[in-house]
């Protein structure tokens, strides 16, 4: 398990030259072994812009060495407004090449999922891209609703998706676990990019399947609106992945945007002429 960053109440982030200009954020990260695990193969990066989950596989310290590879290499991204496409696709790469050199020999293969959010420009404008890897999860909490942000790589998801089986049969299919695509296995990796706009009272989830396997979205939903700040949500959510058994290691970021500020509208010529 690797924790890369610190949880903060108050951050700014000034983009004088995007709209909002400026975007203040509170953030809350926490990991748990849970209750059928020896080691914790999960860890996350909180460095903004950019925030993601890593959850390893591969057995033992393997996985924990292929997700702290993805999230140090993501970690080094942060200390500007916004980052591109193209830096998380590098530092991806890269982390592939650290797994290789420091994961050692593995029956299994070593590899990680990852998913997260970080702070984009796009056309002079400040919004979240969410990327995602595997089958850990982004999730949006805004005005009531939930909504999940990206689509898992996986097995029982495909199976969804051609209507072979129904969402509440892929909670107990027996290939739940099985995903299609990783960060490692000596391959390319390949997220999946999806634009949000970044909304002043918005609420983000980024999480591994050890919550996802725990709650429902229906309780997931519930405890992210009931909590008043990013802490409260996500030791609850914890809390309850827990009491429900915690088969696996549980990982929760949960990101506020506590205010954005946008320039006001240019005044307009109304194009009226006296005579």
């Amino acid at each position: 398990m690797t924790e890369v960053g610190l949880n903060q109440n108050e951050f700014v982030v000034d983009a004088p030259d995007l709209n909002p200009g400026k975007v203040k954020l509170s953030w809350f990260a926490i990991t748990d072994v849970g209750y059928r695990r020896e080691v914790n193969e999960d860890s996350y990066v909180t460095t903004p812009p950019v925030f993601a989950v890593a959850d390893g596989m591969g057995g033992h310290s393997a996985g924990d060495v292929a997700s702290a590879a993805v999230v140090r290499r993501l970690g080094q991204l942060g200390g500007t407004p916004t980052v591109c496409r193209n830096d998380i696709d590098a530092a991806l790469s890269q982390a592939v090449e650290d797994i290789e050199v420091n994961a050692g020999d593995s029956d299994l293969g070593t590899g990680t999922t990852v998913t997260g959010i970080a702070l984009a420009n796009h056309d002079q404008t400040l919004l979240w891209d969410c990327f995602n890897i595997g089958d850990s999860r982004v999730y949006q909490y805004f005005e009531g609703a939930l909504s999940q942000i990206t689509v898992d790589h996986s097995v029982v998801q495909h199976l969804i998706d051609t209507g072979s089986i129904t969402p509440e049969e892929a909670e107990t299919h027996p290939h739940s676990n099985v995903i299609t695509r990783a960060v490692g296995f000596n391959e390319e990796p390949i997220p999946d990019y999806v634009q949000l706009a970044l909304v002043e009272g918005q609420r983000l989830l980024i999480c591994s399947d050890g919550l996802t396997k725990e709650l429902t979205d229906h309780g997931i939903e519930h405890f992210l609106g009931v909590a008043e700040t990013p802490e409260q949500a996500a030791r609850e959510l914890l809390a309850q992945a827990l009491s429900n058994s915690g088969r696996d290691n549980v990982t929760i970021v949960v990101v506020d945007v506590v205010s954005a500020e946008y320039a006001p509208a240019e005044d307009t010529y109304t194009g009226i002429s006296l005579l």
